[in-house]
C-alpha cells in the first residue's frame, strides 16, 4: 500500500505542477485517479510531506503546490 500511495502522490503532484491550482474533482480527473479514496490517499501523503496547500470551498477542496 505504501508504494501505491507514493505513486498516487506522484501523479497528483505532476497534475498540480502542470495545471496549477485544482479542485478535488479536477485533480481526480487530471491525475487519472479511479476514485476519491485514491485522491485522499495521495493528498494525505503530500500533506504529510508539506508539499501542498488545501482549502475547503463549499463541498469541494482546492489544492495548490507549495
Amino acid at each position: 500500500m505504501t508504494t501505491k500511495a507514493g505513486e498516487i502522490a506522484g501523479a497528483i503532484w505532476g497534475a498540480l505542477n502542470e495545471n496549477g491550482t485544482l479542485t478535488g474533482k479536477e485533480l481526480k480527473k487530471a491525475a487519472k485517479l479511479k476514485n476519491e479514496k485514491e485522491l485522499y490517499l495521495g493528498l494525505g501523503w503530500l500533506m504529510r510531506e508539506d508539499k501542498v496547500f488545501t482549502t475547503e470551498e463549499e463541498k469541494d477542496i482546492t489544492v495548490t503546490l507549495k
